[in-house]
């Protein structure tokens, strides 16, 4: 998680320098920053542009802003550049005496409530929290799904699931993962629940009358192509052969090759487009990986290593092959699971 932080007065850049040092010692990476005549006594990175162009640069870049400052400086700042609260980053404001922390915005799918936790930890303030679910603590299924990776496939089912909640209504869970711990208060198994949750690779498996699908982020594709192999091309190879095995494009949490495919534009630009990390490893790494593969004398013969899909896609989730090398259109692709479960 990268985080930026701003502070505008003398005591103010104290107070953001033992956050960074606090938050940096928890692995979080930080670039924080005050006015230029403060940067002597903290070791902060001098302010060099106005604090709007400061938060539009921190917006695109960061997973969190943090303003030690009043409330209304930081609504001002970050005002033109909010759009949507599965977008926008964590932004908690804390007052220079270190007294308060405010989580503003995206206090669950961006995390800015437990980012006021932690900064609460550090310097011994109250956070102010003010989500309904977690004033009340309630189950809040947004803020669950981000911490067990998983993608929320229906925001508007989520507040039904919240308001349901709130309301002391008891939502359905159903999961095709074990889970671990006790399902929180509110949740149940039982099937006769009108409106719940489905955790599931397939997003349209619908048990409840109202489902929100949640998707882990848990599925590798290893993928091999023709030399110059079109982005549009592999893109619909891709989407085909996961709506053929049921699986989400959202449950992608990675794409891996060799390396000799580490600048082919079509596999660089389809993960590029839809977010995904690009990992290659060599062919002997790739020959190195335990399991039965489907075996190629021509793949061999150009790459070194008798199969580059299946093997890439073990290799990189760490996990097992659950959809073997299937070709089409000069691309060959494969799909691995890691071993996953819920946690409660």
């Amino acid at each position: 998680m990268h985080l930026s932080l701003i502070s505008f007065t003398a005591k103010g850049a104290q107070l953001c320098a033992h956050i960074a040092k606090g938050l940096s010692l928890r692995g979080q990476s930080c670039s924080a920053y005050t006015m230029p005549r403060f940067v002597c006594d903290t070791g902060l990175t001098p302010l060099e542009n106005n604090i709007s162009e400061w938060a539009k640069n921190a917006f695109a870049n960061s997973d969190g802003l943090i303003f030690v400052s009043a409330v209304g400086i930081a609504v001002r700042a970050i005002a033109p550049y909010i759009k949507d609260k599965t977008t926008d980053p964590a932004v908690v404001v804390i007052d220079e005496q270190g007294d308060f922390v405010v989580s503003l915005l995206s206090g669950h799918i961006g995390g800015a409530n437990n980012l006021a936790l932690q900064v609460a930890s550090i310097v011994g303030a109250q956070p102010v929290i003010s989500t309904a679910t977690d004033c009340r603590q309630i189950f809040a299924v947004d803020s669950w799904a981000v911490q067990n990776q998983l993608y929320i496939a229906d925001l508007k089912a989520a507040k039904h699931i919240s308001a349901a909640l709130l309301d002391g209504k008891s939502i359905g869970f159903a999961s095709d993962f074990a889970f671990e711990g006790d399902l929180p208060k509110g949740l149940t198994q039982k099937p006769c629940s009108e409106i719940g949750i489905m955790v599931s690779l397939d997003e349209n498996k619908k048990p409840f009358g109202c489902t929100l699908n949640l998707v882990p982020r848990i599925i590798t594709a290893g993928i091999g192509c023709r030399r110059g192999t079109e982005q549009k091309t592999i893109e619909s190879h891709l989407l085909s052969e996961l709506q053929r095995h049921h699986l989400s494009l959202y449950a992608l949490r990675q794409v891996c090759s060799i390396d000799l495919k580490a600048n082919e534009q079509g596999l660089t630009g389809f993960c590029l487009a839809h977010k995904l990390p690009f990992v290659t490893y060599t062919a002997q790494q790739l020959e190195r990986v335990q399991g039965e593969f489907a075996s190629s004398q021509f793949v061999t013969s150009v790459t070194g290593v008798d199969n580059v899909c299946e093997r890439a896609a073990v290799l990189g989730s760490g996990g097992k092959l659950i959809v073997k090398k299937y070709g089409a259109n000069g691309v060959t692709s494969a799909f691995a699971c890691e071993d996953w479960r819920i946690r409660f």
